[in-house]
């Protein structure tokens, strides 16, 4: 998965809002705002340049997106102090009032971004990309980003660095959480919990969500990474440093060696944190405490915090709530504009463009929100605005991107690039039971299945061809994918395109699903689907040519080869051997040709902006016969083999792709979506060669 780690600022008004001291919210009115601390706006502008600087491919900052995570811990530390202050000053919280500072803080600026944002999409992103842009719009209006970005994320998903609303996840974080907060500290106080019981309580929460957080990166990186629960903790670290120092009476004045230690703490994190180790995690967990380590010696007299109270990093955190809003919008739609990352020189400029909206967006909105607009005509306002983008974002959807803004030719491509909106009402997986843990989807009518199909992503590419096939032939099915996982048995695999513990799942799906195959009674038939010359040869070809992927024999299955493609096709005969005496028919779907550099998407894109013309696209159709039949003859050799014998019948798309010579148009129209996987329009095409699988009925 790729990351993007973007937070919102934590808040912080023209009459300050950041807790000094417990005796400071010790003053008992609810208006009252304690004095400033001008090193939390310096400690912003670490976190935000942080992840600016990672975002526009500054070098040595391989970990700048921590700087999300010192955001939450002052984002935390702020709000919940006043929360807490206010809870035990007044015994209670003043709801409306605290909502209401936080759509002042956050609204305006916001939605003056969603409508430059919506304008500029609109000009450039291709119609599916705009059609989930207007998902996008609607989530994060709603502060509900974080949910559709985690349930989106997936092997043909649009791409991060196409989503020009993806930094709105961590928004939608924090608004839960300052949903959730405030109704939890309102009712503790309403059931006359004692303080101790209240923080005791924040703690326990503090305690759940840190270490479910480390629990679920390994096996969950996305959920850990976009949802609410699992970041909680964060946020909490924060909120108990406060109440800590309200409590405590706190000066936060202790010994410089708190500060010079987080400082270097965060510097550790910016450079070193890997995401291939996983992220949140127990990563997160130096940046938070570097964090937690500033805070609470930020008063202290020393080098670091003089620096932090320069006007320089001041100013920088001042902004750094309008530079986190404008700068992704900034990056994506320019490198998609100008197809990918232009010279230093202009990638400098398209950052310094961030800066001036940044600036103009803090002076211009964000300062006059504060200090001029009444309650009463900021939330109109908001309601109109946010009522505004649930418009934009609903028409984008519903009119399916608006495909008539590009002609004829770009269309075609667009289409295929488009063809993976595909039907997952009927995609479960099973928290119990001998498939626990694998995603299954039902197709054909409703009933125990008859057939298996079982495949990687190539099986994902014509599952809506398949699905149509067995409503056709009254067969009902189950397919069981995984992306870059071989459906062969006895094999590990290392990928490179794949974390360690993706390349586990694959492995131990293998080895559910071949432990259920037995108990599952209803089963006849199996049919096989995957990219074989992929595992044959160990790499891509063309355009993918930089994955690559290495097999190797499990502990105990027997198998050996001297080469890959030798221990390939030794797979080949384990797995025939075993599942041939527990199936009627086992079908094996021959690998669609390989068409080296197409790519729907990145045609698509190029002819809709004037950068490819027609005849430049064409050369692109094709690959030669030979090179095919080079790529091939690995992967299909133990096929032919066993097909020879009678163990295995072959269902063959290749007569229809290539009728002269293999192309991914046909009768006018792109059957792929890239150069290995067929899309919907291919699938749907192709559905005919499924049925005798399927039904066991010889054609």
């Amino acid at each position: 998965m790729s990351h993007f780690w973007l937070s919102s600022d934590a808040i912080h008004d023209s009459a300050g809002g950041q807790v000094i001291s417990g005796a400071n919210i010790r003053q008992g009115t609810p208006d009252a705002h304690p004095p400033y601390r001008p090193e939390i706006d310096g400690l912003r502008a670490i976190a935000v340049l942080s992840v600016v600087l990672y975002h526009f491919g500054v070098p040595g900052l391989r970990g700048g997106f921590v700087g999300v995570d010192v955001f939450f811990v002052i984002s935390g530390f702020l709000i919940g102090g006043i929360l807490w202050g206010e809870a035990r000053a007044q015994g209670r919280i003043a709801l409306g009032r605290f909502y209401l500072r936080r759509v002042r803080r956050l609204a305006p600026a916001f939605f003056a971004m969603a409508a430059v944002t919506a304008i500029f999409a609109a000009v450039v992103l291709l119609p599916f990309e705009f059609r989930e842009f207007g998902k996008s719009l609607i989530a994060a209006t709603v502060w509900l980003s974080n949910v559709l970005f985690y349930r989106g994320a997936g092997y043909f998903d649009i791409g991060n660095e196409n989503k020009p609303l993806l930094h709105t996840w961590s928004l939608a974080v924090e608004e839960q959480f300052y949903i959730v907060l405030p109704l939890a500290l309102v009712a503790l106080l309403a059931l006359g919990a004692p303080r101790r019981v209240m923080i005791g309580a924040l703690v326990l929460a503090w305690g759940v969500s840190l270490l479910g957080c480390i629990a679920l990166t390994p096996s969950a990186p996305g959920a850990a990474f976009y949802l609410f629960p699992w970041r909680a903790w964060e946020l909490l670290s924060g909120v108990l440093l406060a109440v800590w120092g309200y409590e405590r009476r706190a000066e936060w004045d202790f010994h410089p060696g708190l500060s010079w230690g987080g400082l270097g703490l965060i510097a550790a994190a910016v450079t070193l944190t890997r995401v291939d180790l996983g992220f949140p995690g127990w990563q997160a967990v130096l940046p938070v405490v570097a964090t937690l380590m500033l805070l609470a010696n930020g008063a202290q007299a020393n080098a670091v915090n003089r620096a932090l109270r320069a006007r320089g990093p001041v100013f920088v955190g001042l902004i750094s709530y309008s530079l986190y809003l404008w700068h992704w919008p900034v990056l994506t739609l320019s490198r998609y504009w100008r197809d990918g990352a232009g010279s230093p020189a202009e990638t400098l400029g398209w950052l310094m463009l961030s800066v001036v909206l940044a600036i103009a967006a803090w002076a211009l909105i964000e300062r006059p929100a504060r200090a001029y607009l009444s309650g009463r005509l900021l939330v109109a306002g908001s309601l109109v605005a946010g009522a505004a983008m649930v418009v934009i974002g609903a028409g984008a959807y519903l009119l399916n991107g608006m495909p008539g803004r590009f002609g004829p030719e770009a269309q075609v491509h667009i289409a295929a690039a488009g063809g993976f909106i595909q039907d997952w009402s009927r995609c479960s997986t099973d928290s119990q039971g001998p498939l626990a843990g694998v995603e299954t989807c039902a197709i054909g009518p409703e009933g125990p299945p008859q057939v298996l199909i079982w495949g990687d992503s190539h099986l994902r590419a014509v599952m809506d061809g398949l699905a149509l096939a067995a409503l056709e032939t009254g067969t009902p099915g189950l397919i069981i994918w995984h992306a870059g996982c071989p459906p062969l048995l006895g094999l590990s695999k290392a990928e490179s395109a794949a974390t360690a513990a993706e390349d586990a799942d694959c492995v131990a799906d293998t080895a559910a699903l071949r432990a259920a195959i037995p108990g599952m009674d209803s089963l006849r038939r199996l049919i096989l689907v995957g990219r074989w010359a992929y595992y044959a040869k160990g790499s891509g070809t063309g355009r993918d040519a930089h994955n690559t992927i290495t097999l190797a024999p499990l502990p105990g299955s027997g198998l050996a080869g001297d080469t890959q493609a030798a221990l390939y096709a030794a797979a080949w005969g384990l797995t025939i051997a075993e599942l041939g005496g527990q199936f009627e028919q086992i079908a094996v779907m021959r690998q669609v040709p390989e068409i080296a550099h197409y790519d729907a998407r990145d045609i698509a894109r190029r002819m809709a902006h004037g950068r490819l013309s027609a005849g430049e696209a064409a050369g692109l159709f094709t690959t030669p016969d030979d090179v095919i039949a080079a790529r091939m003859a690995d992967a299909e050799a133990p096929i032919a083999q066993l097909v020879a014998e009678g163990r295995i019948t072959l269902i063959d798309p290749w007569p229809a792709i290539c009728p002269e010579k293999c192309s991914v148009m046909q009768g006018g129209r792109s059957w792929y979506f890239d150069n290995n996987h067929l899309n919907r329009t291919g699938a749907l095409a192709l559905r005919g060669l499924f049925f005798p699988a399927l039904t066991g009925i010889a054609p």
